[in-house]
This record gives structure tokens, C-alpha cells and sequence, in this order.
């Protein structure tokens, strides 16, 4: 058995065996779209993983040295992405990328991080080549964890059988779109239409329109971004009783998305998000942990995003401490055998086999009644 222990009780016994503070730092880079479609969601990962670095160097950094974060905009865009991590490597010496949700950038840069063999622990799915998956860890939930969770309610608690898809181009979304077309049918449902939009879409009532004329239910919104409450007003608009059940995205998008379709509206949750229906024990505890100087800082902001940064810089401490050593080769070994991690989103457990870390389903369903986040039974 997998023994358990806290991000909080990791970064408690930092100052014990951290040596004198050297001027030396070890660099974290950060590649996030500070800008773009997925500037909600990489803005709160930026700033947990900030205010974890706050925590380790309050408490003397690791073995000696304190953390040094650096940041720079891939404006939600592949090709941006490649620009900065590649100025993060030569200007700035990383030695370390933590970097933000967006998978198509991330997965570009891969190549030339693994060829530097400097780790990334990443809030995005990993790449698929071999040789850059080796130097790739994700604090990000397979896929399937939000496709499936969502067929659950749709069979158990619904009369509902016939669903559409809507997903934007990204990796991730492509992903959960195929996971939804290959596991449909064992959920009792059929998918009516699956269509792809784009991030900046105004308009999707055409796609709305198709599915429903086919015969849809539901709809599974997969994507971040705007084109969220997008859909929800064509929904209203064309005076439709569908549900929309959306991916997992920060609590501000879901607010106004709530407010037009009420009970229409389910989405997928992570523990943070729904930490008052959680019941005591590791997981309620390290989410109290971060989620004390979380709303200090930042007050009710959506914790989800940024625990998941915090998570991802507490993984990183506890590899150099296992290893015993900044190099990166012996830090990227050493986050292999790090297992029974307990995060705020869940456990992690990484193995040479397995670079995602979290391998049992976290999330729930939820909805939002009177402004409140409620677990859906």
C-alpha cells in the first residue's frame, strides 16, 4: 500500500533540512496563456504555483537554495509557446518547467525541453513521442475521467439517450471527444452529432440546432473559454429544454452559464471546487492546507487551477529532496518513484509507466443553485 503524505507536511519540513540560504536559486519556468482562451484557467495555475513558492522559500527553500519562478505569456497559441520556453531556456536557465494548460504548446516545445533533459510538470496532457514523454509529468486527470462522469449521470439519472457533441481543437478536447465516441454505447447512449468549433466562435446555434433536430438530449460541452456561455444563450435562444454538461473550467466562467440555463447545467468538478461535501480526511485536509493562504491572497477565487500549481511545485520539492540533487536527469528519475502524494486534487502516483500521476476519479458532478456550488447525487 501506497503510504500517504501532504504537499503541507512536505513544505513543514523544508526549513529542518534546508541548508543556509546560498544565492544560487532554482529556476522554475512558467509557460501559461496569460492571454488568449485559456487565460482564466492558466492565470490561477500561475498564481499557485506562486503562492507555493512563497511557501517552500518561507520555510528556507530546498536543500539550500530558494525557488525562483519565471513566467512568460504563450498568449494561449502553439506556436508562441515554442518562443518562450525556448527564450525561458537560453535567457533564463531554467531548470524546471511548470507550466500552464495549454496542451498544444506544451506539446510543441516537448522536443527541445527533452532534448535540454530539463523535467516539466505540467497542468496539460503529456506528449505523445516517447522520448518526450520521459521528461513530462501531468497533474492533469485522464481524460476519460470527465467523459465518463458525465455519462454516469446521463444513464443513471436521467431518461436521456441521445447526445451531441461539441469540442474545440485542442489536444485535450480531442481526447475527451474520442473517449466519448468509443464509450457511448456502453453507457446505453448514441451520439447524434459531434462538432468541432473554434475558441472564438460567436455563434453556435447552428451546431445547437443540428443535434437538436437529430434528437439530443444533452449536449457535452468539451472546451474552456467563453464559447461556454456561448452555447448556454443558443440554448436559451432557440428555446430548447436541452442539458449542457460541460469539462472541468474555472467556477467564474460557470457563474453567468448557471444564470442562463439554471437546472439545465451540470459540469465536472474537482475536489477543491466541492471541498465542503467532501468528508474528513487527506484529501479535505491537504485542500485546507493550500486553501488557508489561497483565499488569504486571493479571497474566493476558483481554488482548482491554482492547488493543481501548487501540487506541481510541492511534486518538484519532493523530487529534489528524494534525489538529493538539482540535476535534472536525477529530479526527472526521482519524480518516477514518487507515489501515495497526497494533492488537492487527489493522489499521485508516477511510475516509469505512468507520467499521470492521478489514477483514480476525483471528479463529481455539479451544479449551481442560488449561486452555490452542489455536488449533484
Amino acid at each position: 500500500m501506497h503510504r500517504v503524505f501532504t504537499a503541507a507536511a512536505l513544505a513543514a519540513a523544508l526549513g529542518t533540512i534546508a541548508g543556509p540560504a546560498q544565492a544560487q536559486t532554482y529556476k522554475i519556468g512558467i509557460a501559461a496563456g496569460l492571454t488568449g482562451y485559456a487565460a482564466t484557467v492558466d492565470r490561477a495555475w500561475t498564481d499557485g504555483v506562486r503562492l507555493a513558492v512563497e511557501a517552500v522559500n518561507a520555510r528556507g527553500g530546498v536543500n539550500g537554495r530558494r525557488l525562483e519562478v519565471v513566467v512568460e505569456d504563450n498568449r494561449s497559441e502553439p506556436q508562441e509557446a515554442v518562443t518562450v520556453y525556448r527564450k525561458m531556456m537560453s535567457s533564463d536557465k531554467v531548470d524546471a518547467f511548470l507550466s500552464g494548460c495549454v496542451s498544444a504548446g506544451n506539446l510543441a516545445a516537448a522536443g527541445m525541453v527533452a532534448r535540454a533533459q530539463i523535467p516539466m510538470v505540467l497542468c496539460s496532457i503529456l506528449p505523445q513521442n516517447e522520448e518526450h514523454v520521459k521528461w513530462a509529468f501531468s497533474t492533469l486527470p485522464p481524460a476519460r475521467f470527465e467523459v465518463e462522469k458525465r455519462f454516469e449521470y446521463l444513464k443513471e439519472n436521467t431518461q436521456i439517450r441521445r447526445v451531441g457533441v461539441l469540442h474545440d481543437p485542442t489536444p485535450y478536447a480531442n481526447l475527451q471527444k474520442g473517449v466519448a465516441e468509443k464509450s457511448a454505447a456502453a453507457y446505453g447512449l448514441t451520439l447524434v452529432g459531434v462538432d468541432q468549433y473554434k475558441q472564438d466562435d460567436a455563434d453556435l446555434s447552428v451546431q445547437i440546432g443540428k443535434m437538436n433536430a437529430a434528437g439530443a438530449g444533452a449536449i457535452l460541452k468539451i472546451g474552456l473559454g467563453g464559447t461556454t456561455l456561448t452555447a448556454a444563450k443558443n440554448i436559451k435562444q432557440l428555446g430548447l429544454s436541452t442539458q449542457m454538461l460541460t469539462s472541468i473550467e474555472d467556477l467564474a466562467v460557470f457563474r453567468p452559464v448557471a444564470d442562463v440555463l439554471g437546472d439545465k447545467f451540470f459540469f465536472v468538478a474537482a475536489p477543491s471546487q466541492v471541498v465542503d461535501a467532501l468528508p474528513e480526511g487527506p484529501l479535505r485536509k491537504a485542500i485546507s492546507d493550500f486553501l488557508g493562504p489561497w483565499k488569504a491572497r486571493h479571497g474566493e477565487r476558483d481554488p482548482n487551477w491554482a492547488g493543481r500549481g501548487w501540487d506541481a511545485v510541492m511534486i518538484t520539492v519532493a523530487a529534489i529532496q528524494k534525489a538529493n540533487s538539482f540535476d535534472g536527469p536525477k529530479v526527472r528519475d526521482a519524480i518516477e518513484t514518487i507515489s501515495g502524494f497526497q494533492g488537492t486534487t487527489g493522489i499521485y502516483n508516477f511510475s516509469a509507466a505512468n507520467h499521470q500521476g492521478i489514477t483514480v476519479n476525483p471528479f463529481v458532478l455539479a451544479t449551481i443553485q442560488g449561486g452555490r456550488v452542489r455536488v449533484v447525487k
